[in-house]
């Protein structure tokens, strides 16, 4: 951008070159106190970078309290700072212009990449990788300490917890741990919930949707549906064995049979193929070590940046421009496939009792579904939700669910229903990431699970 003449800048730009009040090793913000970011320490060698945006919108009352949603992407080795932020509900595009639809219009917003070696975040040495859900909870509740507990204005803020796709796994771990770091009072915050957007909650539950779905739609015939429910068999099997690290392998291969069978279909939205969706147009790409082959993040970007095009330009360049803390030797998502790599053997592993652990505890759960989504099906997640063993499932089971409407026009946009603290949602017309496909419903169900205040 040095060439840029930033005199005719849009104002977008220029806002968001503002100068910073100051500058450490580990953290800056700017200059109005809009904006801050850092590094945590989790562990020796194992550092976690944040980025928080304060709204200009925010309204406080005794009775609602400002909510801060803390976003969790999935991946695993998916940047929340840059596929969150930039590409689905952060305040600038990937083009740094506005985002009519930010959820900033009814929370601050904390993003982190996450687990270490994600995005901006790296590990010393490769050892201090996670490799399980577990250990991901653990560095995040020692994040929110040092990023909480010293902050007034954020304790006092409902802190919900608002995850995508294999963040959901995150997201769990993470709120059980935080409970209990909660009444051990060594983390000092309000956690207001839990939500799992098409979140890779247990997995077996998904890969046998994959194949009725796909037939359901014509994009499988029989023999494709046969092939597809025959490996979602055997990965079933090896689950039950335990064998979680050849499970992995396997989904990969699955994804290899629908692929080939439907003529590559889209595994993020089924009325498309692989590669049509504008939002990845340019698809940044991840290697996915245990199927020895390459896979695209789906997300990655259609940015056409002052740049160059992509969202690792933009990430690289611009970006690591204005936050200055950035080591030289860190290259944003330049340890992706480690972290994919350590979470082999955990991947495939459910997470369903720690939903109803949350459940039990008093803990608001929601899970929102895309329509149109196969990676994590809506009748996946129907499947898993039906296992639950919370003593509220028969009465919500029985609920009549609510339409949601979002403009003049009257059209059915999803349903809902919620009982006691647990909500689902059925997102029409959504694929995997619902806030790009369907912001306003999504900012309707914002609104309505964080409780906040019309701007």
């Amino acid at each position: 951008m040095a060439a840029r003449d930033w005199a005719a800048a849009p104002l977008s730009l220029v806002l968001f070159t503002i100068l910073l009040l100051h500058v450490r090793a580990d953290a800056a913000r700017t200059r109005d106190g809009s904006e801050e970011w850092g590094y945590v320490e989790v562990r020796p060698g194992a550092h976690l970078f944040w980025w928080l945006y304060r709204s200009p919108h925010r309204v406080d009352s005794p009775s609602s309290p400002w909510p801060t949603v803390l976003w969790l992407q999935g991946g695993p080795g998916a940047s929340g700072v840059g596929i969150g932020n930039f590409e689905e509900i952060g305040p600038l595009d990937t083009e740094l212009k506005p985002r009519n639809s930010t959820w900033l219009q009814f929370a601050d917003l904390l993003f982190v990449d996450n687990p270490v070696g994600t995005g901006y975040s790296f590990v010393e040495d490769e050892a201090a990788l996670v490799k399980t859900d577990e250990e991901v909870g653990k560095d995040l509740v020692v994040f929110l300490r040092k990023v909480f507990n010293g902050r007034d204005e954020l304790r006092q803020s409902p802190l919900f917890i608002v995850a995508e796709s294999y963040g959901g796994k995150y997201a769990v771990s993470l709120a059980l741990a935080a409970v209990d770091a909660i009444r051990a009072g060594q983390l000092k915050l309000r956690l207001g919930g839990v939500a799992l957007g098409d979140s890779w909650i247990s997995p077996e539950d998904f890969v046998f949707a994959w194949g009725p779905l796909l037939g359901d739609v014509s994009r499988l015939d029989l023999s494709g549906v046969e092939k597809a429910n025959r490996m979602a068999e055997k990965i079933k099997q090896q689950i039950r064995d335990g064998q979680f690290g050849e499970a992995t392998h396997s989904w990969g291969l699955l994804e290899d049979v629908i692929l080939a069978a439907s003529n590559s279909v889209d595994l993020y939205n089924f009325l498309l193929d692989s590669g049509m969706d504008p939002v990845s147009e340019t698809a940044a790409v991840l290697v996915r070590s245990v199927a020895a082959r390459k896979y695209s993040n789906y997300l990655a970007s259609k940015a056409s940046t002052a740049n160059s095009g992509d969202l690792g330009s933009l990430m690289e360049g611009p970006i690591r421009s204005k936050l200055k803390i950035i080591p030289e030797n860190v290259t944003w998502g330049g340890q992706s496939e480690l972290v994919f790599k350590a979470l082999r053997d955990d991947f495939m592993k459910p997470r369903i009792a720690e939903v109803d652990e949350l459940l039990s505890r008093g803990v608001s759960v929601t899970v929102y579904n895309g329509q149109l989504d196969v990676i994590c099906a809506t009748k996946g997640a129907e499947s898993w939700l039906q296992k639950l063993k919370w003593e509220g499932l028969k009465n919500f089971n029985e609920l009549t669910r609510t339409p949601i409407f979002c403009d003049d026009a009257g059209a059915t946009k999803g349903f809902t229903k919620s009982y006691k603290n647990l909500r689902f949602y059925w997102i029409l017309g959504a694929g995997h990431f619902v806030p790009v496909d369907q912001p306003c419903t999504t900012l309707k169900m914002l609104r309505e699970i964080t409780r906040s205040h019309e701007p």
